[in-house]
């Protein structure tokens, strides 16, 4: 095994996934996946952006809106990832807009004052989080635009425009279309809508976790796709008040390494190179308002291939007879990772969306990828 430098008291383990390497399989991705062992269970961090008193509040303003989703536990899943680990899945695609981002764009919006309502909200989106704010501008009267990348899931642009939102297409990228949505929000006077540096919006992702120790109170981890990070430090702001001792993991696309790359080495990267079909983790730089807390509060690190998140959902539709989305197939490819680590632990996934591509879908059933 290679040992990494480590920060906080703590160690980092790098190795063991690789192709070749030991304990994965063959189909494993190429690069490193780094998993940080805290000295102690979820320290206390210092910078993170919002507070548990800011979860309850956001679950108070979506109670009359949304019903918690189903956390279920497969028998057959916890066969698939072996190592005497119980899985649960926290089916997030079960909301009306088939994402957890409906939590985020919820509280967003109902957190704005009447004179903010008036002038409308706009964001930047792939898909999921434009749907969640088109989504509660309709349920609230407010107007919303959502801007997407150039060539985004047409599915996803279909789904925004139905929900009555304005959806311009515009940017290479994520990143650029971020860009162009802030110069329109100042152009309109508009609100800006981030899909994570916003309080409002980590505060309604938190209330995920929430539900998830809620229904399930003796889990040991919680491993979930991370593209923004707001339902991690969400997870990670809920846990560390109620449930400390319950580790979070983030699972990365290895096309899209900003994230993964921004917490390895500790310092936040932008405008880095981009190339995952799952959209919903489809970033390519490291947020303010949550690298701090993700770099301090994550129990450990993981990047998977497109491969294996086809494979992931496979593996889901055959089991739990769900469609997941790209990232929301991530929780399930970073726990096959990550599963020597976790050998005898009980832990929950997050199917974050279910917003699958056509193109995407016939993909996945098609290729064989890894077992």
């Amino acid at each position: 095994m290679v040992f990494a430098a480590a920060f906080d008291g703590t160690e980092s383990l790098a190795g063991g996934y690789g192709r070749g390497g030991s304990g994965g399989s063959a189909s494993g991705p190429s690069d490193e996946s780094y998993l940080r062992f805290p000295t102690r269970p979820n320290p206390r961090p210092v910078s993170f952006p919002i507070s548990y008193a800011d979860v309850l509040a956001a679950r108070d303003r979506l109670r009359p809106y949304l019903t918690p989703t189903p956390l279920r536990e497969y028998g057959q899943l916890n066969e698939l990832v072996g190592h005497g680990i119980r899985v649960w899945v926290k089916h997030e695609n079960h909301h009306p807009t088939q994402s957890f981002k409906i939590r985020n764009g919820l509280a967003a919006v109902s957190a704005l004052t009447a004179e903010e309502r008036a002038r409308g909200a706009i964001g930047a989106s792939t898909g999921n989080h434009g749907q969640g704010v088109a989504y509660a501008g309709r349920l609230l009267g407010v107007p919303v635009a959502i801007c997407v990348p150039l060539g985004n899931n047409p599915e996803k642009n279909a789904a925004i425009r139905a929900l009555g939102a304005e959806c311009i297409e515009v940017g290479a990228n994520y990143d650029a279309t971020v860009s162009s949505c802030a110069k329109i929000r100042d152009e309109r006077g508009m609100t800006l809508m981030h899909s994570t540096n916003n309080p409002h919006v980590i505060a309604g992702a938190g209330t995920m976790t929430l539900e998830i120790i809620e229904q399930e109170p003796s889990l040991d981890a919680i491993v979930i796709a991370l593209g923004g990070g707001s339902q991690s430090v969400g997870a990670l702001t809920v846990l560390r008040e109620r449930a400390p001792n319950v580790a979070v993991y983030a699972v990365g696309a290895s096309g899209a390494p900003a994230q993964y790359e921004s917490w390895r080495r500790g310092e936040r990267l932008t405008n880095q190179p981009i190339d995952t079909f799952a959209e919903g983790i489809a970033t390519g730089s490291a947020y303010e308002l949550t690298f701090g807390a993700l770099r301090e509060g994550l129990a450990g690190f993981v990047t998977v291939s497109d491969a294996e998140m086809y494979a992931a959902v496979r593996d889901l539709i055959r089991i739990t007879h769900n469609v997941p989305e790209g990232a929301g197939a991530a929780g399930l490819a970073g726990l096959r990772h990550l599963a020597p680590q976790l050998a005898g632990k009980r832990v929950a996934i997050v199917m974050c969306g279910g917003n699958l591509s056509m193109a995407a879908l016939r993909k996945a059933l098609e290729g064989p990828g890894p077992a």
